[in-house]
């Protein structure tokens, strides 16, 4: 039987947006990179029109180069509460104080919400490589008790068998698969929502 709080639709009072890793040449390598840095600027919009806090980390930048500047541009513009994280642990929750990084956020959503005190917040995962670096930190977060949302679209690998291995497994493992279209106007619920406009912009840009 289904965990009940899978079929939880998302809550944009109930999450986290992380962003792993969006760096450089290996960036540039993705097999969807040609869209892949618009649709992570479109989840990170989004996030900040609902006021979700933001997490963006870096992987030994010194080595492999700082986030793509289309991205840190939209990053760095952000309204809402916003950190930035470097680590050389591929997997986020191994960096020293990552972990305590998650918690605080998630008590600060559990301080602000509504309903059931005892769903589990959302961290809504995008970012490289799949197999890698969101791969270890997905597992990390699951069995720390989030429930884990990866936005199929907005995450990359340089071999595309690769991504599609990383998130068949991550679907075994009881991580949510979604994208960002669907993750939006499951946070926006009905046209009449405040919200609803400039969201439903974001999601028109590029295409």
């Amino acid at each position: 039987m289904c965990d009940a709080h899978l079929l939880d639709l998302c809550d944009a009072d109930n999450a986290v947006l992380l962003v792993i890793d969006p760096q450089g040449k290996i960036f540039r390598m993705a097999f969807n990179t040609d869209v892949l840095a618009l649709m992570i600027n479109k989840v990170m919009k989004v996030a900040d029109l609902y006021g979700l806090p933001v997490v963006l980390t870096e992987q030994y930048p010194k080595g492999l180069g700082p986030t793509v500047s289309e991205v840190r541009e939209v990053y760095d513009a952000l309204a809402t509460e916003k950190h930035f994280f470097e680590k050389n642990y591929f997997g986020c929750c191994g960096e020293p104080g990552f972990n305590e990084l998650i918690a605080e956020l998630a008590d600060k959503v559990r301080a602000k919400r509504a309903g059931d005190p005892n769903r589990p917040v959302d961290i809504i995962v995008v970012g490289i490589e799949t197999q890698v670096c969101v791969q270890q930190t997905v597992l990390e977060l699951l069995k720390q008790g989030y429930r884990v949302v990866v936005l199929e679209d907005c995450t990359g690998s340089r071999v595309k068998q690769y991504h599609e291995i990383a998130i068949k497994r991550f679907r075994q493992c009881g991580a949510i698969i979604s994208n960002f279209e669907s993750l939006s106007f499951e946070w926006t619920r009905t046209k009449d929502n405040q919200c609803f406009k400039a969201m439903s912009n974001i999601v028109k840009e590029g295409l």
